[in-house]
């Protein structure tokens, strides 16, 4: 079920529901000054933009890894992972001062989001919407209210699947209907409904981190790899900046980066050692099955057995393996993602 989700969405489009998935509301005079301190990325972009960040500690190591949608000057939408609402939402309201006029509201009980992903997903909601989804009109990262039949949504342009698509947050009492219409559209674009093992499958193929295993208060945005989402080249403060800015000039003794496996039937579930030349010099944090790749896919922390920096030469000039049920088993190592490494198919 599983890999024909992943074949669906990769080749055609699929319908997730990933309502679980945390929202607060962010509103005040100084929304846009909180988070601005709080968020590692740049917040400060026009209405119905979206921004993905982490939000670290004073140590530079991640307490949150979110998108942020600007809903008005002085509004945001916060998502985050299903667990972490009432942290995130504690976070945010230790970091308020006083003398500023911010609200936080979870609403993750008022919305159902369902994600439309894949190479068919344009066609699809283009033919429930008079709204222009071409990629000129409705490019990445664009998120606003659009017409769904006879209901209106918030469409965000966005995907943790690696593919063209959408999420639409739905008022509950619209959800049933939105769900109907594209369930019943959806079978001339070869729409199949898929879940949560499909995407933690295509997100490890696609490289995309996650809180908890690869993202959490032991690791910072150097290590992870994700310095693409931190504003270092701006001089604006946030939280943990000094620490961020040390790793970076120092370099770093661990580095996250993505595996495959050579046996296409052995099976990780994560956790497992990952073994430099024979010796233990990492640990997978997430591993799945990625039907596109065709082998065991995931991610994983690497270290220098000498307490050295890691570099791409220590990654390139050695043979992998991870310790599977007690066997050592050959993988391929690399910094980049394994499917789509220019993210072609999620501009298109």
């Amino acid at each position: 079920w599983v890999d024909d989700e992943q074949r669906a969405t990769r080749s055609a489009v699929a319908l997730y529901d990933q309502t679980s998935f945390g929202k607060l509301l962010v509103k005040g005079r100084d929304a846009e000054a909180v988070l601005q301190w709080l968020c590692t990325a740049d917040v400060a972009v026009p209405v119905d933009r979206t921004v993905y960040t982490g939000v670290l500690n004073e140590r530079g190591t991640y307490e949150a890894d979110v998108t942020l949608t600007r809903l008005a000057h002085d509004e945001y939408l916060w998502v985050t992972s299903s667990a972490s609402v009432v942290r995130d939402a504690d976070w945010i309201a230790r970091h308020v001062r006083p003398e500023q006029q911010v609200s936080v509201t979870d609403v993750t009980g008022a919305f159902a989001v369902l994600g439309v992903m894949g190479p068919n997903a344009r066609a699809l909601l283009q033919s429930v919407s008079r709204a222009d989804l071409s990629g000129e009109a409705f490019p990445f990262g664009s998120s606003r209210e659009i017409d769904l039949g006879t209901s209106t949504v918030r469409a965000t342009r966005i995907t943790y699947v690696g593919e063209l698509g959408w999420e639409l947050y739905v008022p509950a009492e619209f959800a049933v209907g939105v769900f109907e219409l594209l369930t019943t559209v959806g079978r001339d674009f070869g729409l199949v409904n898929a879940g949560y093992y499909a995407i933690n499958c295509l997100r490890l193929e696609k490289g995309y981190r996650a809180f908890g295993p690869e993202l959490n208060p032991d690791y910072n945005p150097v290590e992870a790899g994700l310095l693409f989402a931190v504003k270092l080249k701006t001089d604006i403060p946030f939280v943990g900046r000094a620490c961020v800015e040390q790793a970076k000039e120092q370099g770093v003794r661990r580095r996250l980066v993505s595996f495959a496996l050579a046996d296409p039937d052995v099976m990780m579930w994560g956790g497992e050692l990952l073994l430099r030349d024979g010796a233990g010099t990492g640990q997978v944090t997430s591993a799945a099955f990625g039907t596109t790749v065709g082998s065991c896919v995931g991610l994983a922390y690497v270290w220098h057995p000498a307490g050295d920096i890691v570099t791409n030469e220590y990654l390139q000039s050695s043979q992998w393996s991870i310790n599977v049920n007690g066997e050592a088993m050959s993988a391929t190592v690399q910094l980049g993602p394994l499917y789509d490494p220019r993210s072609e198919r999620i501009r298109s």
